[in-house]
């Protein structure tokens, strides 16, 4: 126990040493005292509460918000003193909040353990004491020996010892790790790979040295060293050797292996990390309103305790007849009185800060995400997938994007590759009907055999690669047969390939389709069909891709015996060390390729005398064996390796431009939002995919910051660019720059970096490492502007640009999902951000900024006249309203019309939206959350609480009918009604205008929104006549028994609430009416569009769409048109509308002088 309370402070953490050993079965050594390792067990714990810590931990993290704090703080207040109004008012909407928040954070944490209790509790085999046994997966421990069947999942990382194939290997998919569904090959050790049954492997003797959990999926080192009669023998283990929790056994009937990482300590587990907390503008701003609100709140209580004193002053109001002092209060000391009455001001006023907004913010956000989910328009069908929200904080992010940070392959791009174009010893080949034909020939020349180099070329593209084979085939009996028949050189049948890379898979089925086919790799042998005639050839290494060599090899020898290597990888990694074959030609072919908009790879080979080959598997077995500094080594072995290469030849693959990807790089930049492409293709081909895809224009001047060597010559390119610029301020530019020379510009000259790519409408970076990718976005984020960042890809190399952004969207594509995983938002194609942003964000923005300012505005008019009664009552702090209206107008009263208004409010039609993306322009900068709008809202709430407090007043003083309890004598012997009916009054017409304040603000109605509106001020009145209209036992006081059917009774107080109501409004609409006349933003003009001009506006959504395009809302559509001046007689139907072509023109109004308008392509309106 003691033990365990020192790892959970951190004084005795469980893994002190660099490396573990872990003893194979967990046989551990007789001889000498031994203190094994103490290790995590198998447990997976994703929830975040347990059942005994629940409620502190809970509380912690919700009275960490400044706003549940401060209630806190009231709430003790009217607790410890005699404060005015009941503590009921401000710890009732508290605990209100306090429990819904916590109900829904429990009810998630309960989904969490129910998902965990579902993996730890499922049942593995474990070999223990000579016998297979069934245990859950939670009791898995460190060295046990674990079996895995065909089909299911890896319970713990695991070091692969034997399986049912005779040379040990297993073929896994870690889709749900990284998303990549190809088969993956992994392998045991030749001395393990022979045990497997469970009785070989109780005799059984090695121990696992490897080194401590660390989260990167791909790193491993560590080395087996089995004792076999007396003898032992080491050997190293790396990342092939070890089976990760959470992958699938696939294509393999069972495998053994020894849990080397467990539970939390799983590299799945590891990367379980908190992502950081992204905060939107409209939460920053609310934060500000909140402060400025709690000044005001402080000034209230600061003047009123100041005015009492002052007032006090004089005898006759110190101590009144009425109202004679105690000895206690007399003896008191002023100082602790003083504070006292500012406290008990300052409950008076609290309301003032909204505690429901935050409670009413997070359902805004959490319900209006699934607006996105069910949008139809971003279903993409073809692969059944819909938009996904990872997390519903940035919602009203998406309308405030300045700049758009994309990937191209596969984001831009299909990420399906084509085999186009190859050079082969200096003549440039295309592939026609199956057929490798030298270019300008036709598929009529003649049909010869291949050349030796052009049948060298073919088996080194298909021999060099890590591609798998799938032979699943239905009850094919003859499965054991020939796979392949001849005609026409050949094809195979149920066979399958896998790749890691779509390049590979694309370069494979291409060498296939002209003769030289890649059969199976069985981990000794690679197999290739020539023509039908089989070849095999040794597998003796592999010389894995990595980022840093962009490069992979094989070593392979033949039938003769003869030694080759095979490499292929980028231009620049292979090029430098090529010394023999047509260097010069093949250069030029693939910089052709690029310009083409090609992916390309360059191919070579290497033949080994004996000597050479011993000395590098010497260099190779040294850097693979050792446990300090592996991949240094390894660096270096291959380096050794890879040198003095004959150049065979270059493939050019295309990867295909996704649907609308034109339209909507141009719909962003319409929108006012900066485009930047961050790739990792070499500069010609990213050059050629931003044409096509216009994001570069061929107009435009394109400035490039190309290999630049240091720090100087990169700052003389700068100046020199940025002169370009001035004295070309007219044309529009684009900016290349790689990833070396970023490096440098990033390093020195960020500022006047930032100044280039500020003044350029497009730039492009290619030759990216995933975090040059992370630093640009950071670089832009982090600007004296702060602007908001997106970042969407679809690779796992774009995860930390991704998680840089302000938001994060990850494309559901063919590299996987783990950009979907870690992203904010997930979509399944590029062309449905135009929505994401033009019509969500745009939505998402207007609602939330209403939302915040008009919860402060409610508030405003709430608490003024409580303030404002103060002085009619020497400040005795006298409460204006009962406090069962104290605590239910926040939570009740006006809750219920904002939130519905925050859901469905839809300023412009969502077709007028997409289709004009200017329009996004109007709220950009967060417009609408402005210190000036902030100022609009809260001094319209001042008035209009002074025109409610006053207009009581003045209307109902002299009023003798009204003769509530709390009614004092005046002067002329007259009775002036009571003050819980004046305050009554108050909060009635208070409750009446706030409504319809939200009713003027609403320009999308629906039912929900007819039924909370009129529904909240009906419930208003009959809870105010049922709560008045009964003596309640449990209440201690009877205030307001009958004071609101007195109230109603008199003519008089309708007439009080009409003429305050719109007293109050009409002002309100005419600053709307002039404004929309004399100031228009676009987004007015828009929504004053007429019916047959604008897309879909007679529809109001497409669910008004009867069949044959017969529009249910044509009343109102005409209604719109009468109120606009554009009425037309005849009927508009949906299917009649007549639609523009064109969704913007050269004509425009707005902003034509924008220089980041690049291209006016035509874009199809959409149709309801």
């Amino acid at each position: 126990m003691l033990r365990w309370i020192r790892q959970q402070l951190g004084f005795d953490p469980p893994n002190q040493s660099d490396t573990r050993t872990v003893y194979v079965a967990n046989r551990f050594p007789q001889r000498g005292h031994y203190v094994p390792q103490r290790f995590a067990d198998n447990r997976i714990i994703s929830s975040k509460y347990t059942i005994w810590n629940f409620v502190p931990k809970n509380l912690f993290e919700q009275f960490r918000r400044i706003a549940n704090f401060y209630f806190l703080i009231i709430f003790l207040v009217q607790l410890m003193i005699d404060t005015p109004t009941s503590p009921v008012t401000s710890g009732l909407p508290l605990f209100f909040v306090i429990i819904i928040t916590a109900i829904k954070q429990g009810y998630e944490d309960w989904l969490r353990h129910k998902a965990d209790n579902e993996v730890n509790g499922a049942p593995v085999f474990v070999v223990r004491s000579g016998s297979l046994v069934q245990t859950r997966s939670k009791n898995i421990r460190v060295g046990d020996i674990v079996r895995v069947a065909k089909d299911e999942t890896f319970p713990a990382d695991l070091v692969l010892l034997s399986s049912d194939r005779t040379e040990g290997t297993c073929h896994i998919t870690t889709a749900s790790l990284d998303g990549e569904t190809n088969l993956k090959t992994h392998f045991s050790v030749a001395e393990t790979s022979v045990c497997q049954s469970v009785s070989r492997l109780e005799d059984l003797q090695a121990v696992v040295e490897c080194q401590q959990p660390e989260p990167d999926l791909y790193r491993f080192v560590g080395r087996i060293t089995v004792t076999d009669h007396g003898e032992e023998i080491v050997r190293p283990l790396g990342p092939e050797n070890l089976l990760l929790r959470g992958a699938r056994l696939k294509n393999t009937k069972e495998i053994f292996g020894v849990a080397i990482y467990t539970g939390m300590e799983a590299k799945m587990a590891l990367n379980y990390k908190c992502k950081s907390q992204k905060r939107s503008a409209v939460e920053k701003s609310m934060n500000t309103f909140l402060i400025i609100y709690l000044g005001i709140l402080l000034s209230e209580a600061i003047l009123s305790t100041i005015l009492k004193y002052a007032w006090q002053a004089e005898q006759e109001w110190d101590e009144p007849f009425y109202n004679h002092k105690t000895e206690h209060e007399r003896n008191s000391s002023p100082i602790l009185k003083f504070i006292s009455d500012f406290l008990a001001f300052l409950v008076l006023y609290n309301y003032i800060i909204p505690i429901s907004l935050y409670v009413t913010v997070e359902m805004q956000k959490f319900l209006g995400s699934f607006f996105i989910g069910w949008d139809l328009d971003l279903y993409h069908k073809e692969s059944d997938q819909k938009a996904q929200v990872n997390t519903s904080d940035l919602n009203e992010e998406l309308g405030q994007v300045e700049y758009v940070f994309t990937d191209k392959t596969g984001t831009l791009t299909e990420n399906e590759m084509q085999f186009r174009e190859c050079s082969i010893n200096g003549i440039k080949y295309q592939e026609v009907n199956g057929k490798l034909v030298p270019e300008g020939l036709t598929d009529d020349s003649p049909d010869g055999t291949l050349s030796d180099a052009e049948l060298m070329f073919l088996k080194a593209v298909a021999l060099c690669h890590t591609v798998q084979i799938s032979y699943d085939q239905p009850d094919c009996p003859s499965t054991a047969g020939d796979p392949f028949s001849h005609s026409n050189g050949f094809s195979t049948s149920h066979m399958e390939y896998y790749a890691s890379s779509p390049d590979e898979k694309a370069l494979v089925e291409a060498t296939k389709r002209m003769g030289v086919a890649f059969i199976g790799n069985n981990g000794e042998t690679m197999e290739i069909k020539t023509f039908g005639k089989s070849e095999k050839y040794k597998l003796l290494h592999v010389l894995e891709f990595d980022a840093h060599r962009r490069r992979m090899s094989v070593i392979l020898q033949n039938r003769s015996g003869g030694k080759v290597l095979f490499t292929k990888g980028a231009e620049s990694a292979i090029l430098p060390f090529t010394t023999s074959g047509e260097i010069d030609k093949t250069r030029i072919h693939v910089d052709e390729f690029a310009l083409k908009g090609l992916r390309t790879l360059v191919v070579a080979c290497r033949h080994f005398s004996a000597e050479e080959y011993s000395e590098a598997e010497r260099h190779l077995n040294l850097a693979r064996t050792a446990l300090q500094h592996r991949e240094e080594r390894l660096q270096e072995a291959f380096s050794f390796i890879e040198r003095d290469l004959q150049i065979l030849g270059a493939t050019g693959v295309e990867d295909k431009l996704q649907d609308k990807v034109q339209e909507t790089i141009e719909a962003l930049r319409l929108a006012g939002i900066k485009v930047w492409v961050l790739t990792g293709d070499k500069h010609e081909t990213a050059v050629s995919v931003s044409l096509s895809c216009g994001h570069f224009h061929r107009t435009m001047n394109h400035l490039e910051l190309l290999q630049q060597c240091s720090d100087s010559e990169c700052a003389e390119r700068l100046r020199q660019l940025a002169r370009r610029i001035k004295e070309d301020h007219v044309i529009q530019h684009g900016l290349v720059v790689d990833g070396a020379s970023l490096s440098l510009a990033l390093r020195e000259h960020e500022k006047l970096f930032m100044e280039v790519c500020k003044n350029c409408s497009a730039v492009l970076c290619c030759r990216m490492a995933p975090l040059q990718k992370a630093k640009v976005v950071r670089l832009i984020k982090t600007s004296p502007e702060k602007p908001i960042t997106l970042a969407i890809g679809d690779g796992a190399n774009d995860v930390s640009m991704i998680q840089e952004a302000h938001v994060g969207i990850g494309i559901m594509g063919k590299e996987g999902r783990q950009a979907a995983r870690n992203s904010d938002y997930a979509v399944a194609r590029f062309k449905f951000l135009a929505k994401l942003l033009l019509v969500h964000g745009h939505f998402y923005y207007i609602r939330i900024s209403t939302l915040v300012q008009y919860f402060f505005y409610k508030n405003v008019c709430f608490i003024t006249p409580q303030f404002l009664y103060q002085f009619f009552c020497l400040f005795s702090q006298q409460t204006l309203y009962d406090s069962v209206y104290l605590t239910l107008y926040n939570i009740v009263f006006t809750s219920l019309p904002i939130l519905v208004y925050s859901l469905f409010e839809q300023l412009v039609h969502p077709h007028m939206l997409h289709s004009k993306p200017v329009l996004y322009r109007d709220i950009s900068r967060n417009s609408l959350l402005s210190f000036r709008t902030f100022l609009y809202w809260t001094l319209l709430g001042f008035c209009h609480a002074f025109v409610f407090f006053f207009g009581s007043y003045i209307l109902m003083g002299e009023d003798t009918s009204l003769m509530g309890n709390g009614q004092i004598l005046r002067a002329n012997r007259q009775l002036m009604f009571g003050n819980w009916t004046f305050g009554t009054l108050v909060f009635t017409v208070m409750v009446i205008t706030v409504t319809l304040k939200l009713a003027l603000e609403t320009h999308f109605w629906t039912w929900m929104n007819h039924f909370v509106t009129w529904g909240s001020i009906a419930f208003y009145f009959v809870f105010s006549l049922f709560y008045g209209g009964i003596i309640w036992p449990f209440l201690h006081t009877q205030d307001m028994y009958f004071v609101f059917v007195q109230l109603l009774s008199s003519g008089s107080a309708w007439f009080a609430i009409i003429i305050i109501v719109i007293t109050c409004l009409f002002p309100d609409v005419v600053k709307k009416v002039l404004y929309r006349h004399l100031q228009p933003t676009s987004t007015q003009k828009s929504q004053s569009i007429p019916a047959h001009q604008k897309p879909g506006l007679s529809c109001v959504e497409s669910l008004c769409c009867y069949q044959h395009g017969q529009s249910g809302c044509s009343r109102l559509a005409r209604l719109l048109e009468q109120m606009t001046g554009h009425y037309q007689a005849s009927t508009n139907q949906c299917h009649t509308a007549n639609h523009s072509n064109r969704s913007w023109s050269e004509s425009e109004t707005f902003y034509s002088n924008d220089r980041s308008i690049l291209t006016l392509s035509p874009i199809e309106a959409t149709h309801c």
